[in-house]
């Protein structure tokens, strides 16, 4: 499987790891076909388990390979994650969304009339750009021939990726299906979210090469947007029904999902 992957170029590459991404978003919606509910305490367990998907994602794929390539400057990665963190601040205040279990009132961004379902998906849209963005920079990285970075290790960060995509899926047609949608037209908002992955994969596998001496900035950029994500949405919802213990028991075990899968494949 890995030979055939290696024969692909890297915007294909980019492509198919982030179609498998969103796959893994329909996966997590999927629960819609067979029950109204999901335990919320499984449900803040999962979310933590993105949690920590993300953080050791941000960490050992995007931040370290940042800081090796700046040959020991702190100034690239420390430049570039600022750099994401505050895109992905002004995209919150801008575009609106509704994060999953808040009600109405409670949406952010510009003010709008938008329905309810379609805040929950942008809410959600907000967390796959810069995972999309991160996988893309990694295959990318791999082709411009970063020492460093490799193809298991790209791979590594598209399982991961996926894996904490599935909680993502879930959160948003759960609480459509609860609400009284019909089981398909909550499955395809459920999924939905996940389709901006590919078009950020691809972007960002691109400019890799395009632009090569922003390769340090641009891996670092995607771990300043994610860890937003983690800080500002991930964690909180995660604890918002007092399942602390159990959401942070999740976060430790995703970490350690996403170390693992970096370490071994890298």
């Amino acid at each position: 499987m890995m030979e055939t992957f290696a024969g692909l170029n890297h915007i294909q590459q980019a492509l198919y790891a982030t179609l498998f991404t969103w796959g893994m978003t329909a996966l997590g919606a999927s629960p819609v076909f067979f029950a109204r509910t999901i335990n919320q305490k499984m449900m803040d367990g999962l979310l933590g388990l993105a949690a920590g998907v993300m953080i050791a994602a941000s960490f050992w794929s995007l931040l370290a390979p940042a800081i090796e390539l700046s040959g020991g400057s702190w100034i690239p990665a420390t430049a570039g994650f600022v750099g994401g963190g505050l895109f992905l601040y002004v995209l919150d205040k801008i575009l609106p969304h509704l994060h999953p279990g808040f009600p109405m009132e409670e949406a952010e961004g510009i003010h709008t009339s938008w329905q309810r379902s379609v805040l929950l998906v942008m809410a959600i849209t907000l967390h796959n750009i810069p995972e999309g963005l991160a996988v893309g920079v990694a295959f990318g990285a791999v082709a411009a021939g970063i020492d460093g970075a490799t193809l298991g290790a790209a791979i590594a960060l598209a399982i991961g990726i996926g894996i904490q995509n599935f909680p993502e899926g879930t959160a948003v047609s759960m609480p459509l299906r609860r609400e009284g949608m019909g089981r398909l037209k909550a499955f395809w908002y459920g999924q939905l979210s996940g389709a901006v992955e590919p078009v950020a994969g691809v972007l960002g596998a691109w400019a890799v090469l395009a632009m090569r001496p922003i390769l340090p900035y641009a891996l670092a950029f995607a771990a300043g947007a994610m860890i937003f994500v983690v800080v500002e949405e991930l964690i909180p919802e995660s604890q918002r029904e007092n399942n602390t213990d159990f959401a942070t028991l999740g976060a430790i075990i995703g970490f350690a999902i996403m170390m693992t899968l970096d370490v071994a494949l890298g």
